[in-house]
């Protein structure tokens, strides 16, 4: 009879306990019209790539530079370019166990992603475009996670809205950690 009694006590101590999601998403900013997009891969993202396109004429309401398209590199595999590439890349390679842990920019609410910032945990930045418009600013939820995925719409001329999906990276064969072997004694 304790044993019952026992037992329904950790089982009700157990559902009363919350259980943290690992996973966290930030909700995605722009005007949203295009093809849908999400990156992915295994393992760690280990570089990034994004293009601008400065345009030196009126568009819309002034002169503006946008984000026409990006690329993550998961482990040693680039996914596809999202976008297109523009006139400008930046590209930036990520260190040993660095990972991104915040993006953020502006965007202009009637076209594009006008700016972007990836930073790592390491305080490292990549920025892209033209610091002008809207402002937003994405980052994890729970502490320790990274960066696995970025979302959204692109056009033909680049990114119309953009989220980020945050969490844990599997490190066991994440991508960007050194192995430290010994040749192989014959």
């Amino acid at each position: 009879m304790f044993s019952i009694l026992g037992f329904t006590v950790f089982l009700a101590g157990c559902l009363a306990m919350p259980i943290k999601d690992p996973y966290s998403y930030s909700s995605a900013v722009g005007q949203g019209g295009g093809t849908p997009f999400a990156s992915y891969g295994e393992g760690r993202i280990t570089g990034v790539r994004v293009w601008e396109t400065n345009n030196n004429y009126y568009y819309y309401y002034n002169n503006n530079a946008y984000i026409s398209g990006f690329q993550l590199r998961y482990g040693n595999t680039w996914s596809p370019v999202f976008g297109n590439e523009g006139s400008e890349k930046q590209e930036m390679e990520l260190f040993n166990d660095e990972a991104i842990v915040e993006v953020s920019g502006k965007y202009n609410p009637a076209d594009y992603i006008c700016y972007l910032v990836l930073t790592t945990n390491m305080g490292r930045t990549l920025s892209a475009g033209m610091p002008n418009h809207v402002s937003f600013n994405f980052y994890p939820a729970n502490m320790g996670n990274e960066l696995r995925i970025l979302s959204g719409r692109f056009n033909g001329a680049g990114i119309t809205s953009i989220g980020a999906h945050w969490g844990l990276v599997d490190m066991e064969g994440a991508g960007n950690r050194t192995l430290e072997t010994e040749p192989p004694l014959h």
